[in-house]
């Protein structure tokens, strides 16, 4: 959890919001861009939370995309490449939001799609 919250916090920009002696700082974490919270992680089978058990049911991130939509997109997608992160589609329009995306395999195997906001592409 704590390399994922890591890779997260690189590649959208944001920090953790949870102090460094919260009680849960091993298994839980928020990331936050200034007081929004964007994203939060939790381990598996760390606690007892019927969603969270099972690890091996079936294959990490198997019909899941995390979308986030950025405001740099040109800085996120570098920061992607930093990370060395898996690129599963590389920049390109999506026409019917007219905005730019990167879909991506996180260290979990988490698809993760970084979009322009809507209508960006439009406006170059």
């Amino acid at each position: 959890m704590k390399a994922s919250s890591t890779w997260y916090q690189t590649l959208l920009g944001v920090r953790s919001g949870c102090e460094p002696d919260h009680p849960h700082r091993l298994v839980y974490d928020r990331l936050m861009s200034g007081d929004a919270l964007v994203l939060q992680l939790h381990r598996w089978n760390a606690e007892e939370h019927p969603n969270l058990v099972g690890p091996d049911l079936a294959p990490h991130g198997h019909g899941v995309l995390l979308w986030f939509e950025v405001d740099e997109f040109d800085v996120a997608v570098d920061r992607a490449r930093h990370l060395g992160a898996q690129v599963i589609e590389e920049p390109h329009v999506n026409p019917a939001p007219q905005h730019r995306e990167i879909w991506l395999k996180d260290p979990d195997g988490y698809v993760v799609v970084l979009a322009s906001p809507d209508g960006e592409s439009a406006e170059a």
